[in-house]
């Protein structure tokens, strides 16, 4: 079948619908208008928020029943890897479809180059009408766009100001992730309801300071969370794990992170609340937390385990917001009748660490930080329960939205619809994925690397400050712990994957990895 005619297939229903509007004096309900149409489609990304963290893709202890929703209505994607894990490089591969050497941005805190071309203009030549609300992190305002109203930077968790797309700022009362909701319903509601839509809502959650909505606060505190096999990972022979500079024991900071005895004065993020909201937040981490900290007077790893459990308290309390407001959207789909003709998509930026190997952050090639949580729905379309295991990369990501709404994909766009894997057929998928991480040494002091997972191994190529290679069997070693190169009966496996490696580079143009990879020998 033809996909461009698969998705905008039409209903007995639908036609009739159709058939009425020509009616005179018939004025069709929005519901049943949007039937008649090509999809709207609602991406709502995430910051840091991990796959381990969600309920659908095993979590018994985070609360995520809308995530989770999405995914058993839909789609969701298990091995959803990343190119480079990082924050705003990871937006400028969902808005160009290509990998960071060629679209520009390979680190955080600089500015998107906004001439190159971006797949929401081909939606606006098809009709649709496009959006971003919420954190956008990418220093400047890209083209293709009706609408704009982001966050400046990381942005603020409590009364954020948002920039719209004339570069005027207002600051919002409230907090930040109700804040993108409400003024993303605005939009709905305001929007020309004549043509399909095009949104992206943009979360800071689950962003690190970890500052919880009000009414989240202490979520977790009556659960313990196990420690994650690797906790103590002693990083035996991967000299990049041994030597970064990311882990709870020793980079998480208590005053700043874990909130025990805040500077309520100083800190410019505390000074944003409302006399209501400064109060509960001191009465729950000063008079609660701290005063519990100072009473148990720890040390050694009693000292490490207790910032692991407020870390984990924190973070997943930060995240019940997220999936919260996420419910709040589901809900006015629902209620306005667009859920029937809207694609719905919740992603986060990158994968993230919950104190696998020690550590909090991302960056790594390793799984916890590669993999990133994705679900789709599609009612008519993706088959509710639909799981897809092939390895699926965040260049792919642009394609697919374009696939979806019958747009053209531009030939220089670097992914690959996975529409048939949504929609169970049989297709000749990549068995590869490639990786390229840039930022060196601020803030975390992972060196960076170029590597290729395939569906049992992955090689990497770390090349500053020191340069040597990784691999790990990951059927026999999922928690990568131990590296494998240059142990004698993989000579053969680290050698094809060196080849195949270089294949992938040379498909993406990266000449910057390949000269390293060829270098390296």
């Amino acid at each position: 079948m033809n996909l461009r005619i698969g998705v905008s297939m039409i209903s007995a229903a639908a036609v009739l619908a159709a058939l009425l509007v020509t009616v005179p004096g018939y004025k069709p309900k929005e519901s049943e208008a949007q039937q008649t149409t090509r999809p709207n489609v609602i991406f709502i990304f995430s910051d840091d928020h991990a796959y381990q963290a969600i309920g659908a893709y095993g979590s018994k202890l985070a609360k995520t029943p809308n995530i989770d929703r999405i995914a058993r209505e839909g789609a969701i994607l298990h091995n959803n890897v990343v190119t480079n894990s990082i924050c705003g490089p990871s937006r400028a591969t969902l808005l160009t479809g290509k990998y960071s050497h060629l679209n520009g941005y390979k680190v955080n805190e600089r500015k998107f180059e906004i001439n190159q071309p971006v797949f929401p203009e081909e939606l606006q030549k098809n009709g649709y009408q496009t959006a971003w609300i919420g954190k956008m992190h990418l220093g400047a305002l890209p083209h293709g766009f009706d609408y704009l109203n982001v966050l400046p930077g990381q942005g603020q968790y409590y009364s954020p100001d948002f920039v719209n797309g004339k570069g005027d700022t207002t600051r919002y009362p409230g907090y930040v992730t109700n804040v993108t909701t409400k003024l993303s319903l605005d939009w709905l509601n305001g929007r020309d309801k004549s043509k399909p839509f095009f949104l992206v809502v943009g979360h800071k959650a689950t962003h690190r300071e970890w500052l919880p909505d009000i009414q989240d606060l202490g979520a977790y505190d009556n659960v313990t969370f196990p420690l994650p096999a690797t906790f103590y990972d002693e990083y035996e022979n991967r000299d990049a794990a041994k030597n970064q500079d990311m882990t709870i024991d020793k980079t998480m900071r208590l005053k700043e992170d874990l909130k025990v005895h805040l500077d309520y004065d100083k800190r410019g993020a505390y000074n944003r609340f409302s006399p209501e909201e400064k109060k509960k937040f001191y009465d729950y981490y000063e008079n609660k937390i701290s005063k519990e900290f100072d009473e148990k007077k720890l040390s050694g790893k009693a000292l490490v385990e207790w910032k692991f459990q407020r870390y984990l308290k924190d973070y997943l309390a930060t995240a019940n917001s997220l999936d919260r407001n996420i419910g709040t959207l589901l809900d006015y789909l629902d209620k306005s009748g667009l859920a029937k003709n809207t694609v719905i998509i919740y992603a986060s930026d990158q994968g993230f660490y919950l104190g696998e190997h020690g550590w909090f952050d991302k960056r790594f090639i390793y799984e916890e930080s590669l993999k990133t949580p994705f679900v789709i729905r599609y009612p008519g379309v993706i088959k509710p329960g639909t799981q897809v295991n092939q390895l699926v990369s965040n260049i792919d990501w642009a394609p697919t939205l374009l696939n979806l709404t019958g747009t053209a994909i531009p030939k220089d766009i670097q992914g690959v619809s996975f529409l048939p894997l949504l929609k169970g057929q049989k297709t000749n998928w990549r068995q590869e994925a490639y990786y390229h991480y840039y930022e060196y040494p601020e803030p975390h002091r992972v060196a960076p690397h170029i590597g290729l997972r395939s569906s049992q191994y992955k090689i990497v190529r770390f090349y500053g400050p020191k340069d040597y290679w990784e691999l790990y069997d990951l059927k026999k070693d999922p928690q990568e712990l131990r590296n494998l190169y240059g142990v004698k009966g993989y000579e053969a496996i680290a050698a094809d994957l060196k080849n195949k490696l270089k294949d992938q580079i040379r498909k993406y143009k990266d000449d910057e990895a390949l000269r390293i990879v060829e270098g390296g020998e």
